[in-house]
């Protein structure tokens, strides 16, 4: 098994993502509450040293995040501790110039060094958390589970496949020749080492290889209805996203049905957001309910890291239908270039 170092390289936050942020802003006003417990022996005391900090520590605290957001750009090009040094340098100097300048207008305020001490010291122990929490949702046994769950993809989609290709060797080798390539490209992404965004476009062909070997088995039992006309296909989108789903609801919503079934994939932007909804039949005796969480709970982790809480998926019954929501920032190549690292994959006969 490969290294972390190897495998999946550190990575800074995205610190224009609105999650991160949230959780500097918690984070920083946090300790400074506590630090006003300290002292305080009633509540009249907590509200005013609480009040007493905040003046000191918001207005360096928002200047260095507007900076921080203007050169997220640049930091995600850099190398991790390259950025981070950038980083807490940014924020040193943006707090001892928003203190120079509270100094000018209030002689009581925090001595300089002291408040540029401690926005080091914050900033290094937020680096730390993000640094934590990126590596908790891609951990070593994350690859050990992934190489398992490509080693099960489905035998019988394989085997149905080449079988279909077989019976069209002598009537279509054209038609033949282009399954066999599709196959080969299909298992290609799957197998590949997948740790950067992809484009929406790259996404797209992959899931419509996907759909052109599953015609071939299914024949007119299998209904594709495209609505993509509004996709922004410049958009990044974590690898193999919609291709699985896909795969998931030809399992669950096609095979089982006598009748032939549609399935709705519909994209489109609105505004600064990207939105998903995917649509297949639903057969109540036909739900294997253990690999519906574990695909739905895999995906979601893995939007998680890339977008944190930027990114929704929601899943309903509608009667006969399943549907599957997903919403995420639209974000192009040249705004978030750093590879990325991600959570387990999820193949195979599982929604």
């Amino acid at each position: 098994m490969p290294t972390r170092s190897a495998a999946t390289p550190d990575v800074l936050p995205d610190l224009r993502n609105l999650g991160v942020l949230a959780r500097i802003l918690i984070a920083v006003n946090g300790a400074a509450f506590f630090a006003a417990t300290v002292h305080a022996h009633s509540f009249a005391e907590l509200v005013e040293q609480f009040l007493g900090i905040a003046l000191a520590v918001e207005p360096a605290l928002l200047a260095a995040l507007v900076a921080l957001w203007l050169l997220n750009p640049v930091l995600q090009r850099l190398p991790y501790w390259r950025g981070l040094a950038l980083i807490a340098v940014t924020v040193v100097l943006v707090t001892l110039g928003v203190q120079r300048l509270l100094a000018m207008v209030d002689a009581s305020a925090p001595e300089m060094l002291r408040g540029a001490a401690y926005a080091l010291l914050a900033t290094g122990l937020l680096a730390g958390y993000f640094h934590l929490r990126e590596r908790a949702f891609s951990p070593a046994l994350s690859e050990a589970r992934l190489q398992a769950l490509q080693a099960r993809i489905r035998p019988h989609f394989l085997f149905n496949t080449i079988n279909a290709v077989l019976s069209l060797i002598r009537k279509d080798a054209r038609r033949a020749e282009a399954a066999l390539e599709d196959l080969a490209e299909l298992y290609r992404q799957v197998m590949a080492d997948n740790k950067k965004l992809v484009t929406l476009e790259h996404e797209l062909a992959l899931t419509r290889q996907y759909l052109n070997l599953e015609q071939l088995r299914l024949g007119s039992r299998l209904r594709v209805d495209w609505r993509t006309e509004k996709a922004p296909m410049d958009a990044l989108v974590p690898p193999l996203l919609l291709q699985p789903l896909v795969e998931n609801a030809v399992y669950h919503g096609i095979e089982p049905g006598i009748e032939p079934g549609t399935i709705e994939i519909a994209i489109a932007r609105l505004r600064d957001r990207v939105q998903f909804r995917l649509r297949n039949p639903y057969h109540v005796d036909h739900q294997h309910r253990q690999g519906n969480r574990i695909a739905l709970a895999n995906i979601r982790e893995r939007l998680a890291l890339h977008f944190d809480v930027e990114a929704t998926l929601k899943t309903e019954v509608r009667g006969e239908v399943y549907e599957i929501r997903i919403d995420l920032p639209y974000k192009k190549a040249e705004e978030l270039s750093q590879p990325l690292s991600f959570g387990p994959i999820t193949l195979g006969p599982q929604r």
